[in-house]
């Protein structure tokens, strides 16, 4: 997914994009953020290289926006697919400019603001999923005793 090569000599496209302040020059993306991305939002059988090259895509075309809570690492794609990304810094690279250079790991796709209204307040979604889970634990020991 780095930048190619371009048809003359010594000439390059650059090889890392801009999100916010990080320069991404790399997309990972977790088996289980391909099994929510296949189950939630496409529904059809691609490759982890159809997948990568969208979101590599997406970022070129600054698509890629901050979701409003900042601190679960949301991302918006088109204003519509919530995706869950980290970043790592790549040791021992930087950019021509001398700026660090980091792997974009896509850890999770959430779903599309249109299909489920719940993913707008982030906090009350996560919380919610937390209750449940609580819940479900609290009543399987009820079971066992």
């Amino acid at each position: 997914m780095h930048g190619k090569g371009t048809e003359w000599w010594s000439g390059h496209e650059p090889f890392h994009i801009m999100l916010n302040d990080l320069s991404v020059a790399d997309i990972v993306i977790t088996d289980h953020a391909r099994s929510r991305y296949e189950s939630r939002i496409h529904r059809a059988d691609g490759t982890a290289g159809e997948l990568g090259a969208w979101l590599w895509q997406n970022l070129k075309l600054g698509r890629v926006k901050p979701y409003l809570q900042s601190k679960y690492n949301a991302y918006l794609i088109d204003g519509d697919t919530v995706v869950i990304a980290e970043f790592k810094r790549l040791e021992g690279v930087a950019s021509l400019s001398g700026n660090p250079l980091h792997v974009m790991y896509v850890v999770s796709f959430l779903g599309q603001l249109s299909a489920t209204p719940q993913l707008r307040d982030l906090q009350n979604y996560y919380s919610r999923l937390r209750n449940s889970r609580r819940m479900k634990l609290i009543k399987k020991r009820r079971k066992r005793k």
